[in-house]
């Protein structure tokens, strides 16, 4: 058609209303009307360069880039890109149209074609975000189709257009934004700044924001002075290849580590990443680092940011990657996400869902490889990677079924092993009456070390699991390793930990042993205590104070928040311990020997107190009395 004359007309959608619904409901951030624009110029820009490439289009490229532009006194914003144009009938197709999609079009017309689906456009809905912060919208646009005439089309906001002849006079479009009252923050350079680096940080088009002044050399003066003249240097805000865009075979460590800092400038360098590049059944392409963690569980989770054709979409991806793998940092790519993402498409999506398993595999696949090709490496990373892999075997099924063969156990010693590797060290001394391979542990070590040493007297191993996970790790652990129960080492008398069903003869008699629990009980004065007397090994403490193994799990998965109702209420119930006393202690026979009954009752409560003493149970008032009682008793 001719644009000589004005032509004025509605466009063409189902309801009058269309525009606050985009203002309110279509997007949820009106920055993004800033993304779909430069999005659409991206388009716009990739296609003319694949027509040409098909040899559809003969004339020269040019200057491909896109340019952002605002103007504070106009409150203006404009987006200008060197693409493939509309011509009046385009613009009548592709905007007042909102139902077509040019880019439905232009996919069938070159579907035959190599990479055709990679130039896909965004024609429709997503211009129309340019109204969320706008008065009046304009395009100016030359199409490439040659002998075409400029077009200019103009809308307030209503259904009421405007198209005439316009003034660009090279190939490409332009779009102005005439910025409403409510709208006039995006009239400021840092906020333009922080959306284009936000959204369009990567975009595969250069992308001119502002300019910047350079001094540069201009010859000499007469004197002999260096002249020096003020130049206009193109400020390209985006990086339009970066590194995940490219194959792994041309990329050095230092590549990865580079653009690691590009991404989180202020990060510790990673331990290992993953490239990620993969075709079918879905496309993916991204890098995803391990960073270091170390036993700290309040972690960023939005640090793995998700893009489409390199359009940034968000950094919230609980759907896309598996829970345990938000612990990651990096960059997922997927043509197959759209822009404009809800939860209930990614939770519904079949590609995220195998987006989804890939990614857990991929990284299951790299643990493995690092395992096997360097252990010792793989120790030394442990401390900072241990936390991540007991997260995922505890969440993920498929990723315990591969973790179990690399998952690492420690020891009080620092010493590490296999499941299979730890289980065969301890199957000959720590396999109990029932045939049954007993772990013991220890969660605070330090504090434990009381405990610690009467098991390694026994020649019994301990594994360390203080870590922040390992109370539901210890669960995990017996549900899927068969024939193993783990027990703490202060959870009971070691000869109990594990019950080989040896009996150790007691020197007292009967008579002697209810004398005594009747002592223990009178000096202790606490229900929450259940006081026994026991044959014990006499190089054992003549007092041991142990809380049962249940009730530990209980105060220990409270803790963390998990295991249901019963754990939780483990955290507010009173603490139970099982006072064992040692019938073959020395101590034990003095104390039965004392003067006066005062005497014993005295000498009953300084072992008791010092079996709390042992475990960090003495404060307080208790703990004065306990050194005024030792002083007393030293001077005696």
């Amino acid at each position: 058609m001719s644009t000589k004359t004005k032509e004025k007309g509605n466009i063409s959608i189902h309801t009058e209303n269309i525009f606050p619904i985009i203002k309110k409901f279509l997007y949820s951030d009106h920055e993004i009307f800033l993304r779909e624009l430069v999005s659409n110029a991206v388009d716009a820009s990739q296609k003319i360069k694949r027509l040409s490439s098909l040899g559809e289009y003969a004339g020269e490229l040019g200057d491909l880039k896109i340019d952002v532009s605002f103007d504070e006194k106009k409150k203006t914003i404009t987006v200008s890109d060197n693409g493939i144009g509309m011509t009046a009938d385009d613009i009548k197709k592709y905007i007042n149209q909102i139902a077509f999609s040019g880019a439905t079009e232009f996919v069938e017309k070159y579907k035959d074609k190599e990479d055709a689906q990679q130039i896909i456009g965004h024609f429709g809905l997503g211009f129309y975000s340019a109204f969320m912060v706008s008065d009046k919208v304009e395009i100016n646009s030359l199409s490439y189709v040659e002998g075409s005439e400029p077009a200019k089309w103009v809308c307030d906001g209503s259904t009421e257009f405007e198209i005439s002849k316009g003034k660009r006079k090279n190939r490409g479009t332009d779009i102005i934004l005439h910025i409403n009252e409510d709208s006039k923050e995006f009239l400021d350079k840092q906020r333009i700044q922080g959306i284009l680096d936000k959204y369009c940080k990567f975009l595969p088009v250069e992308i001119r924001f502002g300019e910047k002044d350079e001094s540069v050399e201009d010859g000499k003066d007469k004197e002999g002075k260096t002249k020096w003249k003020t130049v206009k240097k193109d400020n390209i805000i985006n990086n339009p290849i970066p590194l995940w865009t490219k194959a792994p075979s041309e990329l050095k460590d230092e590549d990865y580590l580079a653009f690691y800092k590009e991404l989180y400038p202020f990060s510790e360098d990673p331990l290992f990443w993953i490239h990620l590049n993969v075709d079918y059944p879905f496309n993916l392409t991204g890098i995803l680092y391990f960073p270091k963690i170390k036993n700290d569980f309040e972690i960023q989770k939005n640090k793995i940011q998700l893009y489409s054709r390199q359009v940034f979409i968000t950094d919230e991806v609980k759907d896309v990657v598996p829970e345990f793998l938000m612990l990651l940092h990096g960059v997922i790519d997927s043509p197959d996400i759209p822009l404009n993402v809800s939860r209930s498409f990614l939770q519904a999506d079949g590609n995220v869902k195998k987006i989804n398993s890939y990614i857990t595999k991929k990284v299951a696949d790299k643990l493995s490889e690092l395992f096997k090709n360097d252990r010792k490496a793989f120790e030394d990373k442990w401390s900072d990677i241990g936390l991540f892999v007991k997260y995922g075997m505890l969440s993920e099924e498929k990723f315990n079924d591969k973790a179990k063969d690399f998952v690492l156990l420690q020891n009080t010693e620092d010493k590490f092993f296999t499941i299979e590797e730890y289980k065969e060290l301890i199957k000959t001394n720590q396999e109990d009456k029932d045939k049954k391979l007993v772990m013991l542990y220890a969660t605070e070590p330090a504090k434990q070390d009381t405990f610690i040493s009467s098991a390694k007297n026994r020649a019994y191993d301990v594994l360390k699991l203080d870590g922040q996970l390992d109370s539901h790790f210890i669960n995990h652990l017996e549900q899927k390793v068969e024939g193993v129960s783990l027990k703490r080492v202060d959870a009971d008398t070691v000869d109990k930990l594990i019950d080989k069903d040896e009996k150790v003869e007691s020197v007292l008699s009967e008579d002697e042993k209810t004398a005594l629990k009747e002592l223990f009980d009178k000096a202790i004065n606490d229900k929450n205590n259940t006081v026994s007397v026991e044959s014990l090994p006499s190089d054992e403490m003549p007092v041991i104070v142990t809380m049962p193994e249940f009730m530990r799990r209980m105060k220990d998965m409270a803790k963390t928040g998990g295991g249901g109702g019963m754990f939780m209420m483990g955290g507010d119930m009173p603490d139970q311990y099982n006072v064992a006393i040692n019938a073959n202690h020395n101590l034990i026979a003095k104390i039965l020997k004392a003067d006066n009954d005062e005497a014993k009752e005295q000498l009953a409560r300084q072992a008791y107190d010092l079996a709390l003493l042992s475990q960090n149970l003495l404060s307080g008032a208790k703990l004065t009395n306990f050194i005024k009682r030792s002083v007393e008793l030293s001077a005696e």
